[in-house]
């Protein structure tokens, strides 16, 4: 059984980052920037558009969408893009904010994760959340269109990743999107708000969710998350998410790091997501 970290995610290093790849350029990917607002004007994004340099295919990319985008990009390397390069590689789309820092902790608080649901104890949420619904209708509606402009994609082979409260955006578009064939989710917080997310998953209809393939990943190691957390209720709100949507028709995919961390998850899980979209799984 997974076992999924309860509350946000543990706090990462805040170093400024250096240069990423798409800064020093790449043999097998052309990258670009645009720049996006929220709707209150409050919040502000950069994102990064990755596109092979290979003719193509037939069908469109497949397009991989990921969270967290300035971290993401900071952990992409050449190696990684010339094994993508060598099977199918997907055009990348890193929604990153307009920092030098890994993570915008208080936006990603508020964008990533549902409206609804029971506030936390005193000091779980030390930012404002909710505003996944809004989040998605700048993704869906604005980012969206502005990547598939660039690069046509294959509409079989639309994924995205997330990781901690992105992991619960995952989750979220899953039950509400229709845009994504594949959602990996890699240490979801849970716990956020007493189980929101599973709740929201509850409701779900079978239709909405049916046919669809999602990753669920995550490890079992000690995280300053899990200290003093109820580990059944853990393992109780892991085994009533799973077992709700596999009876919706969801293709859910359990994937285990055993002795890995809530933070350790975050490239790992990209890593294998990587590997899974391109088919490079093997290499």
């Amino acid at each position: 059984m997974l076992i999924p970290v309860m509350q946000a995610e543990a706090r990462p290093r805040m170093e400024p980052l250096g240069e990423n790849i798409a800064d020093r350029g790449s043999a097998f990917y052309q990258f670009s920037t645009r720049s996006f607002t929220s709707a209150d004007g409050l919040r502000h994004y950069k994102v990064w558009l990755g596109v092979p340099k290979q003719a193509r295919p037939a069908e469109g990319y497949p397009v991989l969408y990921l969270l967290d985008g300035n971290a993401a990009m900071a952990r992409l390397s050449e190696d990684r893009l010339k094994k993508m390069a060598d099977q199918k590689p997907p055009v990348l789309v890193a929604v990153g904010y307009n920092t030098r820092l890994p993570f915008d902790v208080q936006a990603r608080a508020l964008d990533y994760t549902p409206p609804g649901g029971k506030p936390g104890n005193a000091g779980q949420e030390r930012y404002p959340g909710g505003g996944s619904h809004e989040f998605r209708e700048l993704l869906l509606t604005q980012i969206v269109p502005w990547a598939e402009t660039q690069a046509t994609s294959n509409p079989q082979q639309r994924a995205l990743w997330g990781h901690s409260f992105g992991g619960l955006f995952v989750l979220d578009t899953l039950y509400e999107s229709s845009w994504f064939s594949h959602y990996f989710s890699a240490a979801p917080s849970l716990g956020w708000r007493h189980q929101r997310i599973v709740e929201l998953a509850k409701r779900a209809s079978a239709k909405s969710v049916t046919g669809k393939t999602l990753y669920l990943m995550a490890g079992d190691g000690e995280s300053d998350q899990r200290r003093g957390m109820d580990l059944t209720e853990v393992n109780k709100a892991d085994g009533t998410l799973i077992a709700t949507l596999r009876n919706k028709g969801v293709n859910l995919n359990e994937m285990r790091y055993p002795g890995q961390t809530h933070g350790q998850l975050l490239p790992l899980s990209l890593d294998a997501t990587l590997s899974i979209v391109s088919g490079s799984a093997g290499d």
